[in-house]
């Protein structure tokens, strides 16, 4: 029995035996032979040299890694997965496939399931984080009490809309812009400037009302405004 073999000594012999484990047991075999039974002497044989041979490369490769590295190289083909709400499905794939095929154009590969399991396959890295950054982007969700660093996209006569994160907006109230009274949004607010609030209500139409943490106890909280009816300025 013969360990190691060279592919003269496969052609020639009666038995190809791959073994394959770690240091705690076998967890795979193939074996290809060329007669029509082997004898359990030789079958003994070559699992006790398959072990010893296994263990030897174990050694070897522990001197060069004792454990496996916690991070891949960046440039190491790798898979993401990550879940994401099933309605925000739509909302990756984009209308036709814009949005996927924008992301692919990174050089990703991308299956998305029906519960909402996105894998992201790619050959580097850098372009895998990437993909899961923007997919992230695209699926947030406000939440109740979340403070977000926001930017002022418009402005009316009853507040200003401040975009969170990409595909979703709150409404600042007027009442809730300053300590003092605010007769006109924009001698406070502009569009393009950058603010810090906080996520005080979503409501049953997802529509997403806004606070000032830093004047919370300073101003009342506005009141609700009545299902269906207009918002309601100061």
């Amino acid at each position: 029995v013969l360990t190691d073999i060279l592919g003269m000594e496969d052609a020639l012999g009666d038995m190809d035996f791959k073994v394959t484990g770690t240091r705690d047991g076998v967890t795979a075999l193939q074996m290809d032979i060329k007669v029509k039974g082997l004898d359990a002497a030789v079958m003994r044989r070559a699992l006790e040299q398959a072990r010893a041979a296994r263990l030897a490369i174990l050694d070897q490769m522990e001197k060069v890694l004792p454990e496996p590295r916690r991070e891949l190289k960046p440039f190491a083909p790798r898979i993401l997965a990550l879940k994401i709400p099933v309605d925000k499905i739509g909302a990756v794939i984009g209308p036709g496939g814009k949005n996927i095929r924008a992301l692919e154009e990174l050089g990703v590969s991308i299956d998305i399931e029906e519960d909402g399991t996105v894998r992201i396959y790619s050959a580097e890295g850098p372009a895998a984080e990437e993909a899961k950054r923007r997919i992230e982007a695209m699926t947030r969700e406000a939440k109740v009490g979340e403070v977000y660093e926001g930017v002022v996209v418009r402005t009316t006569n009853f507040g200003a809309f401040i975009q969170l994160f990409p595909g979703t907006e709150g409404l600042l109230h007027i009442s809730q812009i300053a300590e003092e009274r605010v007769d006109k949004v924009e001698d406070h607010l502009k569009v393009g400037d950058k603010i810090t609030v906080k996520v005080n209500r979503i409501d049953e139409k997802g529509r997403v009302d806004l606070v000032r943490p830093e004047l919370e106890g300073k101003i009342p909280p506005r009141r609700p405004p009545r299902s269906g009816g207009p918002r309601r300025s100061r």
